[in-house]
């Protein structure tokens, strides 16, 4: 059960940010282990279940990401991330083309929501093609979206915009990558079990934009290719 983070998990977070090095990493890899991706692995399973209880047919698989970054893609930085994440997604679903729920810890702070990673301009024309022949869906979305105040439409726009049928949906129809999120800087409320149950009411009324984006790799490539 997911009790909240810790002063331990900040305090190791920017340790590592300004000791990014493996002299420093082992010494302290049992703080990494006990204050960091455990209680990340607990959030996540935990968040997992009640939302598997809501949503029976969502399928939604949890992974944590590994704290050690590709040797291959270093560009000059060091091993190790000072920041973690967990992310659910529907089996198969964690490729860029195919969204995912995500919670992600870092040293100044926090953020959840459900979007790409990086998803393929292929996707995101698909996306741009629906909304030219049915912008209802997703005009029923939006309008449920700035209604609230908890997340907000995020992701790199195109420098030239493209011209949009529905003036509401334009901002989401220029995106070169999409997200809704929510983003808040480091407070006591890490470190209490109510961060949880605040990710599940989230994810909860995520779900339907889950459900809309998840599908865009089963539309037809507006390219003519498969």
């Amino acid at each position: 059960m997911f009790q909240g983070f810790s002063q331990e998990t900040v305090d190791f977070m920017w340790g590592i940010r300004f000791n990014n090095e493996k002299s420093w990493f082992e010494p302290h890899k049992a703080d990494y282990q006990t204050y960091f991706l455990q209680p990340m692995k607990e959030l996540g399973a935990q968040v997992q279940e009640a939302l598997l209880d809501r949503f029976p047919q969502s399928g939604l698989n949890l992974k944590v990401s590994r704290i050690y970054r590709d040797a291959r893609r270093l560009f000059g930085r060091g091993p190790y991330k000072d920041h973690l994440w967990l992310s659910l997604f529907r089996f198969g679903n964690e490729s860029g083309g195919h969204p995912v729920f995500w919670f992600e810890l870092a040293p100044e702070g926090w953020s959840y929501g459900m979007g790409f990673w990086d998803a393929p301009a292929a996707t995101m024309e698909k996306h741009r093609v629906r909304i030219d022949s049915n912008p209802k869906p997703l005009l029923k979305l939006h309008n449920k979206l700035v209604k609230q105040t908890e997340f907000a439409l995020q992701g790199p726009a195109y420098k030239k915009q493209k011209f949009c049928g529905e003036p509401k949906l334009a901002e989401w129809y220029n995106k070169r990558i999409l997200s809704i999120g929510h983003e808040e800087g480091l407070t006591e409320f890490i470190y209490t079990p109510e961060l949880a149950d605040r990710l599940v009411e989230g994810f909860s009324f995520l779900m339907p934009y889950y459900d809309y984006f998840s599908t865009l790799w089963a539309d037809p490539d507006p390219r003519g290719s498969t």
